[in-house]
């Protein structure tokens, strides 16, 4: 027996994407309805994905940190690990978040029902959850399932020591050797956390380039940073996986056909996400995927049927909370007949790493590759008296301008806190700023963030804290 309910919205899914959508759906004074496969309200974000990781990612630099005070004359004593007790930590900052959205969804009136959902038309939802069951009408529907990671079907089966992303933020034990396959933002997150635990840490991964997203002068400083912390092979594949009592023994391959084998207690596959849609029933009703078997969507988050939207990851590249927000916001306003798109200039990117890379707008091989007359401008932590107070030195601020009109285009910055900082050239490049504005803007002393200032004074030709290469033109 099926219970009925009629909403003006219902939202699939509870991630970043979801309970934003459904919150500002409710706000705008619309009859809404949330559901949610799992049990517990935040999806892959908040529950075994971007807030347990920089919970275990805070241990691992405080660790890290520790052990250099320790050249600098500040001793500790080597830590020891009670993984039980760090679980139960991390699983308390996901209830307390978790409980706190249930709050706000009851606080906003929203109708929230735990099932598993596929459409049965164009109108209307199916729920299934254990005793109950749901037929869900509805006048409009925003699709924000989510993504998983991706699986390499060629690797053992049911071996629990073959992890996927979730697995490793479980935290059940620090391996002695670990393989890491995939080089991307998932894969180093993971390989900063387990290397500061003491794992011996690799990764591999096919390309070429590391993260070929950056520009090589980028990727260049990170690399040297970690060198002697987890090793990195490129142009690398895993070929075979064969388990044994003692350990999973792997043979590595490199495409001029040299192998490489060797044993590790686990293998963690972070090769990427796919959208959470198989179950949907898409299929069906006729909503259109694009070729890489992401949802389509125009600007205003709408499918091709125009009463159903989809937000978040899937929807495609990038994946990534901040942008799903952004989406599932401009998807509920839209529905309250708001004439609002999604329409950004940029979209910051970050590796939640040690030291921390992040990035916004045009690289230097994107504005080469669009013909744009650019120049570059750095500015090198060495020479930042914060830096060296804070024992960073090793980081740089890198930023992109048109020569034509001295405007911000593209912005990197690798180093401590790089995450917070790169919100201010995102804005900057959004607002249109020039580097004057940027130069002149007074930025307070002693920071990381007047690197950016210094970077545009760089440009400019008007710097005094390093050497003015451009003084007899400035």
């Amino acid at each position: 027996m099926y219970q009925e309910i009629k909403t003006e919205v219902v939202v699939i899914g509870s991630g970043p994407a979801g309970y934003s959508a459904a919150f500002r759906c409710s706000d705008l004074g619309l009859d809404t309805t949330l559901v949610e496969f799992h049990e517990n309200l935040g999806g892959v974000c908040l529950n075994v994905g971007c807030i347990p990781s920089k919970s275990l990612l805070h241990i691992a630099k405080v660790i890290k940190e520790a052990e250099e005070l320790s050249k600098l004359g500040v001793f500790f004593k080597s830590p020891t690990l009670d993984l039980e007790k760090i679980q139960n930590w991390k699983k308390n900052i996901i209830n307390q978040f978790s409980n706190s959205l249930l709050k706000m969804a009851k606080h906003r009136k929203i109708n929230t029902i735990f099932g598993k959902a596929c459409f049965s038309s164009t109108n209307s939802l199916l729920v299934e959850h254990n005793k109950n069951s749901y037929v869900i009408s509805f006048k409009n529907a925003i699709i924000a399932t989510g993504s998983h990671p991706i699986e390499i079907p060629s690797l053992p089966n049911k071996d629990d020591r073959i992890w996927n992303s979730t697995d490793a933020l479980s935290f059940k034990k620090v391996p002695n050797q670990l393989l890491i396959v995939g080089g991307g933002i998932i894969g180093l997150e993971m390989a900063t956390i387990y290397s500061a635990l003491k794992s011996k840490v690799d990764i591999v991964d096919r390309f070429n380039t590391f993260l070929p997203v950056l520009d090589e002068d980028i990727s260049a400083i990170y690399l040297k940073s970690i060198n002697d912390r987890f090793n990195v092979f490129l142009n690398t594949h895993v070929k075979s996986i064969q388990p044994e009592e003692k350990g999973l023994f792997v043979t590595l391959g490199k495409e001029d056909n040299e192998e490489k084998d060797l044993y590790y207690d686990n293998v963690l596959v972070a090769i990427g996400r796919k959208p959470n849609i198989e179950y949907l029933n898409l299929n069906d009703i006729g909503i259109k995927l694009n070729e890489f078997g992401f949802i389509e969507v125009n600007t205003q988050l709408k499918t091709n049927i125009s009463h159903i939207y989809a937000v978040g990851d899937v929807t495609g590249f990038p994946m990534l909370a901040h942008k799903a927000i952004h989406e599932a916001h401009i998807a509920a306003e839209v529905i309250c007949g708001k004439n609002h798109y999604f329409e950004p200039k940029v979209i910051p990117s970050i590796a939640y790493t040690d030291p921390e890379i992040s990035w916004v707008g045009l690289s230097e091989k994107e504005a080469k590759n669009q013909n744009i007359d650019y120049e570059i401008a750095k500015f090198p932590w060495n020479a930042s008296g914060r830096a060296h107070a804070s024992n960073s030195m090793s980081g740089i601020t890198k930023l992109i301008f048109n020569k034509e009109n001295n405007q911000i285009i593209g912005g990197s910055i690798v180093g401590t806190n790089a995450s917070e900082l790169i919100s201010e050239i995102g804005l900057a490049i959004e607002m249109g700023c020039d580097a004057e504005d940027i130069a002149l803007t007074i930025h307070p002393h002693p920071t990381l963030s007047e690197s950016i200032s210094l970077c545009a004074e760089v440009f400019q030709g008007t710097v005094t804290d390093v050497l003015n290469l451009k003084k007899h033109n400035s």
